[in-house]
């Protein structure tokens, strides 16, 4: 279905008599000044030559809602009115739209039913058609969901294929496996409507305390790189057409090595460092993403502490944006600024959160507008905040021409994706394209094949792993007893068994925050603890046992590894994928993406930047035992 009224490149034969094939022409229709549809024809216009006609007939409000990324919420029904049960007004697309002009929105939560999700895209999209006076086409945004994950930035998963966490994918190390996760991401987005990926990560794992390292694939660069670049072709590939999800990598220019790892999302953190001087290792990923073409790149939030002529958040960086990513990689796709760098909010009950507006606090919500455009920025994720733009312009601190370069970046994108030719999805055709079987089964293989076998202790009987199924008694903590029992007997207490399963995580600390959304991110201490490390131990003394952990940063476990009959580590993986490994339906394949420290102190001691730099490693990155 071609739109109707703004631009909508249509072929006239059969619309217009006496077309013949050899004679198709575009069709574009505009409302003019007056309210009245133009018809006008031209012999192919391309991309840049439709931007500029719609970028000629915008106003400046319309330009400035392209510039805005905001937080919407899905009815379950796929109805567009308001539910206050999902949240405040202003978080909902329609007053959006009509009174911002925005065009861009990124979903969190979506109902189960996928059908539904699609229908509520159909239903935005017209609106956005026949409602608003250019009927610009809607960009529907998404952070990941194709992770078997249960970490506070995963978002819901339900109807999507379930692969290991972005670590795993880096465990396993093979760049096809790459290339067709990215393919099924792109296949299932489309189906439903999400036409921007706000991934993928590709921050580097050199401080090992940093909560969002299960983001990104490690601490090697050229692994890292190699896997930016297959994930970028996989979801758009050559170039940005209709059958292409757009990609936005983050977090540039890679937000891995911040001071104790605190995170630059809060107030406490305490800025991004360079001891090691190590500032390019970490630019090696980008470099891939931008070569392989993606669409769009995202700063983040920290200070990159005496890197730089101004001590200035990324986003506010002009020697980052325009020296760096514009300037040296001639980079001329959309940047857009991280969620919430203008506007100070409330979460929870009333609990402030401070913009990430860092080295620029002082500034209002205006300047700093001004300044991350000066810096080189075009979009802002997280806000809506378009009035600002305007108010700018109104003043004449910001002139037309700057907002139509950044306006022109947008739009290019929105074009090259085919939205504006077709926005909308077939909703009676979900239940075939999304978690095909092919798919899932693909998904289940690569959570088993990420495991990581790091001891396996042998005794007269041989190697601990893989357990025999010989109805052996086992007792169990944190797996599904349903999806043991077909292997074991399952057992009440660790005295009754010959061997146990232990399912943990890697140890955090919650800061001490009112803030509950930074209550939630793994900072702190990587090592078990008081009462909690004893009660793992004792049952290591008890009874011979296999702890399968989950790493969403490097875990510092000598006395568990000491002690345990066999350790595996997970990045992501179901309780199925688990167990069909530890008794061998299915072998371990994956390789340590970062190494494991031996100790805290040795973790305080590395430097930030400078990856596998621990003093006498527990395990060195790349390492990983096999059953053969």
């Amino acid at each position: 279905m071609s739109r109707l009224h703004l631009l909508a490149s249509i072929t006239l034969c059969g619309l217009v008599s006496g077309c013949t094939d050899s004679q198709q022409r575009i069709e574009y229709r505009d409302l003019n000044k007056n309210g009245q549809l133009d018809v006008y024809e031209d012999s192919g216009a391309s991309t840049d030559a439709r931007v500029a006609d719609l970028l000629s007939k915008m106003s400046i409000a319309e330009k400035a809602g392209l510039m805005f990324i905001y937080r919407t919420m899905v009815n379950d029904d796929g109805s567009l009115e308001y539910d206050a049960a999902f949240g405040p007004e202003r978080m909902h697309a329609i007053a959006n739209i009509s009174d911002r002009q925005l065009n861009h929105f990124n979903v969190g939560d979506i109902p189960d039913d996928l059908t539904v999700f699609a229908k509520w895209q159909n239903a935005l999209q017209r609106y956005a058609e026949t409602k608003t006076r250019l009927g610009i086409p809607i960009t529907i945004a998404s952070d990941p969901r194709h992770h078997f994950s249960t970490n506070i930035y995963a978002f819901a998963s339900n109807g999507f294929s379930q692969f290991p966490e972005t670590l795993g994918l880096a465990a396993i190390n093979d760049i096809s496996l790459i290339s067709r996760f990215a393919d099924i991401v792109r296949e299932e987005y489309l189906a439903v409507g999400i036409r921007l990926a706000l991934h993928p990560q590709v921050d580097l794992a050199t401080e090992p305390r940093w909560p969002r390292i299960n983001g990104g694939f490690g601490e090697d660069a050229r692994l890292s790189a190699d896997i930016a670049a297959a994930y970028v072709r996989g979801l758009q590939g050559p170039t940005l057409s209709n059958s292409s999800v757009a990609t936005m990598t983050k977090h540039f220019p890679g937000g891995g090595p911040q001071n104790e790892g605190l995170d630059p999302h809060f107030e406490f953190q305490k800025g991004q460092i360079y001891p090691g001087s190590n500032f390019d290792y970490h630019l090696a990923p980008f470099e891939a993403a931008i070569q392989a073409g993606t669409a769009a790149i995202m700063p983040y939030y920290g200070v990159p502490t005496d890197q730089t002529s101004e001590e200035v958040a990324m986003a506010f960086n002009k020697d980052i944006i325009t020296g760096l990513l514009r300037e040296k990689y001639e980079y001329d796709g959309v940047v857009c600024a991280d969620w919430g760098v203008l506007t100070d909010i409330t979460i929870g009950n009333n609990i402030p959160w401070a913009a990430r507006a860092w080295g620029v606090e002082h500034l209002s919500r205006t300047e700093r507008v001004a300044k991350a455009l000066e810096a080189g920025m075009d979009q802002f994720g997280g806000e809506s905040a378009s009035h600002l733009v305007v108010e700018l312009h109104s003043r004449g601190e910001l002139p037309e021409e700057r907002i139509d370069e950044s306006a022109r970046r947008i739009l290019r994108q929105k074009f090259d994706l085919g939205l504006f030719d077709d926005p909308y999805v077939d909703a009676g055709t979900i239940h075939l394209l999304m978690g095909k079987p092919e798919a899932k089964k693909l998904g289940h293989e690569s959570q088993r094949r990420s495991l990581t076998l790091l001891t396996n202790t042998t005794s007269e009987s041989g190697p601990t792993l893989p357990l025999k199924s010989d109805r052996m008694n086992v007792f169990i903590e944190n797996l599904d007893a349903e999806v043991v029992a077909p292997y074991a007997t399952v057992v009440a207490s660790p005295e009754e068994a010959d061997f146990a399963i232990l399912r943990i995580d890697t140890p955090w600390v919650a800061v001490e925050t009112d803030n509950p959304f930074a209550q939630g991110f793994h900072h702190g201490d990587l090592d078990f603890k008081g009462e909690r490390k004893k009660e793992i131990l004792d049952l290591l003394d008890t009874v011979p046992t296999i702890v399968v952990i989950y790493l969403d940063r490097p875990a510092v476990i000598p006395d568990i590894v000491s002690t345990a009959a066999a350790v595996v580590a997970d990045y992501g993986a179901s309780d199925q994928a688990v167990v069909e490994v530890l008794f061998g339906e299915a072998a371990p394949e994956g390789r340590l993406p970062f190494e494991l420290p031996s100790s805290m102190q040795a973790v305080r001691d590395q430097l930030a930047d400078v990856p596998a730099d621990s003093a006498n490693p527990l395990f060195e990155s790349g390492f990983g035992l096999s059953y053969r």
